[in-house]
This record gives C-alpha cells, structure tokens and sequence, in this order.
C-alpha cells in the first residue's frame, strides 16, 4: 500500500504543476526515442559495415545483421530509463527501474549472441573448409544446440541475479524442487553422453538413410540432445540420443553396392538348350551392363520347381540410391524379357492341375 500512495503522490505533484517541466521532457525523450529509433539503428549498422567492410572475408559483415533487433531494444530501453530518471521517481521505484533497465538490458545482449550461433555454420565453414563436408555438419549441428543451450542457461542465471543476489542459497533452498531438477539433469547428461557416443562412433551422418527398430528414414539433425530422423512418409521423429545411441542401426546410405536377387520360372516344355541359351545370354548381358556391379553375378539354372524350371539371378548395382536402384533393375528387366521372347521361351504362370479319376458304376 505504501508503494501505491507514493505513486499517487508523485502523480499528484506532476499535475499540480510542480514537475512540469520533467514531464514535458520526460514525453519529449519518449517521443524522440520512438521517431528516431530505426534511423539511430541504421547510422549503427552503417559505422559498423564500414569497418568491417576492411576485412578480407564477408563474414563479419552477415554477423552485423543480427544486431539489428537487440540493438534497437536496447536504444529503446536507455530512452525510456533516461526519460523515467527525469521524473525524480521515489528511490524504491527508482531500483525497480534499475533492475527492470538492467534486464532488458541483459536479454538483447544474450539475444544478440543467440542469433549469432544461427550463422554458426558460416563461421564454422570459414574455420574448416579442408574436412569432409558431411562431419562438418554433424559438428556443426552438435555445438550450435550446445552453444544455444550454453547461452540461455547463463543468461538466465545473469537475468535471475540481477532481481536475486544470492542466487545459490535461493537453490539450495528449493528442497524437493532440486532433487527434480536433479533428475532433469541426469536425463539431460544421459543424452549428452549419447551425443558424444554417436559423435566418436559416427554410426551415420546427417543425410544418411538409417533404419532402427523403431524409425526409418533420413537423418536431418543430430542435435545436442536428439537426433531427428525424417520418415519417407515426411514426417519427422525426434529420438532422445541416450536411446538411439543403445539401438541397432543399419545404415543403408553405407553400402557399397546393392544387391538384387529373384528366380525366373520358366515352363517344363522349355529345352535344355534353350535354357542353357537363356543363361549364358542373361550372364553376358549382366556383365557388359555398365550399372552392374561386376564382382558378383551369379546366374545359373537352379532347380525343378513344382511348376516351372527355375532359373536364379543374383548380382548387385553399383548405386546405392533408391530412384537409380530402381531405374536399374528396370532397364535388367526388361533385357531379360527381350531375352526370353528372342529364344520363344515361356514363363510359367501360377497354375494348379486337378486329376479326376474315373470311378465305374456298377
């Protein structure tokens, strides 16, 4: 109550005429703050490209657009704390001002360095142009989370301390809030560890095709404390890295080549030569086919089937892709059929024979 009479009282003395004149600058400065703010911001920005216009890269000049917003908060905050202190406001309400200046003060300041981690990767690109573009980015991935989450953590505990002195007895005094806070940081540290377990065993990278036994899809970011995978029906999970770095992961993006295998039956009225013609050709057909891998081809006349004699085709594509995969496999497909039609060979469909006997009456 006794902090609303003082308010009221001040309100009193300003419209009695005693402080006019300091409200007149106090709207002035307001005013003035408001009006001018964004041209001040860009005279700023300007100075600042013409210094770093004498750098050899354009790094530093993409950094300086970040600063815009925390920059143009920050001119707020001092216009509007300059124009309070004219008031001659109450001590009491004079520290709540400090306090509330010094904050706001402290959040563009983390706020600038927040924005800065997003072009992390173009300072992380200048610094490391000579390594493999795909560790960069796992890297990349990992420290700016950690650097984000770094920022936002100690800013917070700025933030707090300016409005609580003595934050660590405020800690120490939460009891059972702590202990939950605790086991917060256990499960954070829990997929910490995993980070750093995918980050040494490097198990896939960002843009590999991996499959758990719970997801599969394209890895899009390995984060500080998950991995995000995109499935091929365009969603995307989020899977803590204390987990996936405990599950079997098969990383399809890893294969060196790919594999395909099928039988192709043919009918039992189909020749011995004929079936040996149809073998070598497929075999000469798969070892020229520049798609093909060469080191293992394997077709050979494998077996009387219950309704066809079966022929077995097994060899691998040089790519690794799906699209090209299939692309290729097609293109085989159908040179086997040119094959099969140039010799008049059949291919036995599913069929089922029923035998009656012929039962006499007598």
């Amino acid at each position: 109550m006794k902090f609303l009479n003082e308010i009221n009282i001040k309100i009193d003395d300003i419209f009695s005429g005693e402080d006019t004149r300091h409200i007149v600058l106090f709207l002035g400065i307001i005013l003035f703050t408001i009006l001018l703010k964004r041209t001040v911001i860009k005279f700023i920005i300007k100075l600042l490209k013409r210094l770093t216009k004498k750098t050899k890269n354009s790094l530093d000049d993409k950094l300086i657009i970040v600063l815009d917003k925390p920059l143009e908060l920050t001119f707020l905050t001092f216009g509007f704390y300059i124009a309070l202190k004219l008031l001659n406001i109450p001590a009491n309400i004079g520290l709540i001002i400090d306090n509330i200046a010094k904050t706001i003060i402290l959040f563009a300041m983390f706020w600038a360095a927040y924005r800065i981690t997003n072009f992390f990767d173009l300072i992380y690109e200048v610094l490391s142009e000579k390594t493999e573009k795909k560790l960069d980015d796992m890297l990349l991935s990992f420290l700016k989370n950690g650097i984000k989450i770094t920022i936002v953590i100690i800013g917070s505990i700025t933030i707090i301390q300016v409005w609580f002195k003595e934050i660590g007895g405020i800690l120490t005094g939460l009891g059972l809030g702590g202990l939950a806070f605790a086991l917060a940081a256990q499960e954070t540290a829990s997929n910490l560890f995993g980070s750093i377990t995918i980050m040494s065993d490097r198990p896939f990278e960002i843009g590999d095709w991996i499959q758990t036994p719970s997801v599969e899809g394209t890895v899009e970011e390995i984060g500080f404390r998950s991995t995000r995978i995109r499935t091929f029906q365009q969603a995307v999970v989020t899977i803590p890295n204390s987990v996936i770095s405990k599950e079997a992961i098969t990383n399809w993006s890893r294969m060196g080549k790919r594999r395909i295998s099928y039988r192709i039956g043919v009918t039992y009225n189909t020749t011995s030569k004929q079936i040996q013609a149809c073998v070598e050709k497929i075999r000469k057909m798969l070892n020229s086919h520049p798609e093909i891998h060469p080191e293992t081809i394997f077709v050979y006349f494998e077996k009387f089937g219950e309704k066809s004699l079966d022929i077995f085709l097994y060899f691998f594509t040089k790519t690794t892709k799906w699209q090209e995969y299939l692309e290729v496999q097609e293109d085989v497909n159908l040179k086997i059929l040119e094959i099969i039609r140039e010799l008049d060979i059949s291919i036995a469909l599913p069929s089922r024979s029923i035998y009656v006997e012929k039962i006499d009456n007598k």
